[in-house]
């Protein structure tokens, strides 16, 4: 064979061994450097996440005392509240002016209470807290029991305390005052017109305290707060039309209401300090549920907020970890395959020096022979 036949083979086998190779190193590379361009996938189908969820992950036994150390100072501002609701309830309201003529709308008869004080943290804190316990032996969520029973003390303690620093405040007599005033029937007045109470001191003090009612919004805080959490477990908004599910909710807001008519009846409160301790308690709690859970219409209202950080957190910390151990073990197989495309490409260039060193020895004895 000529020597410019063997020195374009040699040539020809370099340049197709080159390609070959710039080919299998682009593979590889796009291969390895793919997984970290790529993002962290966003779940962008909110029923996708939900169907993810994975109950009884968070304990009290596992999470109990991290969720306990991150709100230590939102259980010392309730033990403050409860603390400033004691020194509001202990001193003595403003005693309002009640003249002889005012006296005509004061005049109902003093009876007992129907709902007794010590029913009402039963109704409005202990039996919700019971309802919270049921759901979290279900589920195993510490965060939504936390932050239930957080949201709910929050919501009737802060209505306790607006509740009672307006009581004191307005000192408005209740409907019974006549005769908490003057229990033998005996009304007497000073010189300028003010009544001069001769009864029990303290049914006199509870008798200036009758804007608003304590009952009706402590119930609604208590119970209203409960109505928001069961129409955000049981999905009450998820437009399937099932009536059911609303009469489950406004069960507690029923009794709060029965309860506030009670204390019309029963002559303890006039009408409109009833109207405004409901409108407060609700409130209150409304926007007390809305601190900790989303609201019961949005279609991840089932959870708190806390628990769905958490979710993505542990999501977004696993899928980095798989991405940086899917980068290390490409690397690792492609390590081995760049080596011996080096090594192929030594050998045929070695082949190549060969192939045109015998082609230039054959050309010397071609031109030796002719001499």
């Amino acid at each position: 064979m000529a020597w410019w036949d063997l020195r374009s083979l040699s040539r020809f086998w370099v340049a197709q061994d080159v390609s070959r190779k710039r080919l299998e190193t682009s593979t590889v590379t796009s291969d390895w450097v793919s997984p970290i361009e790529c993002p962290l996938i966003k779940y962008k189908n909110k029923e996708e996440r939900m169907r993810e969820v994975q109950l009884g992950a968070h304990t009290v036994r596992s999470h109990g005392i991290m969720i306990a150390r991150t709100h230590m100072h939102d259980w010392l501002i309730l033990m403050l509240l409860l603390l400033i609701e004691a020194f509001l309830y202990e001193i003595h309201p403003f005693y309002r002016f009640v003249g002889k003529d005012m006296m005509s709308d004061l005049k109902y008869p003093l009876k007992s209470n129907t709902v007794p004080v010590w029913a009402v943290p039963i109704y409005s804190v202990l039996l919700p807290i019971a309802i919270f316990l049921i759901v979290y032996f279900r589920r195993r969520d510490v965060y939504d029991l936390h932050h239930a029973i957080l949201g709910l003390v929050f919501s009737v303690l802060v209505t306790a305390v607006i509740t009672d620093a307006i009581k004191d405040a307005v000192g408005r007599p209740r409907p019974d005052f006549f005769w908490r005033c003057f229990p033998d029937g005996k009304d007497v007045y000073d010189t300028l017109g003010n009544v001069v109470c001769h009864g029990d001191k303290i049914v006199i003090k509870e008798g200036h305290k009758s804007f608003p009612s304590g009952h009706t919004s402590w119930s609604f805080a208590g119970l209203g707060f409960l109505s928001l959490y069961l129409s955000g477990k049981i999905k009450v908004f998820d437009r399937r039309g099932h009536v059911a599910k609303l009469c489950l909710v406004f069960l507690p807001l029923l009794v709060a209401s029965l309860v506030g008519v009670s204390r019309v009846d029963d002559y303890w409160h006039h009408w409109q300090d009833v109207f405004a301790g409901g409108l407060l308690g609700l409130t209150v709690a409304t926007f007390c549920y809305l601190q900790f859970f989303p609201p019961p219409y949005h279609a991840e209202g089932w959870g708190p907020y806390a628990y769905f950080r958490e979710l993505e957190e542990s999501r977004s910390s696993t899928q980095a970890a798989n991405a940086v151990n899917g980068c290390n073990v490409q690397a690792m197989e492609a390590q081995p395959q760049v080596d011996n495309a080096h090594d192929e490409r030594s050998i045929h260039g070695c082949m190549g020096l060969t192939l045109a060193r015998n082609s230039n020895t054959t050309l010397e004895e071609i031109e030796s022979g002719r001499r």
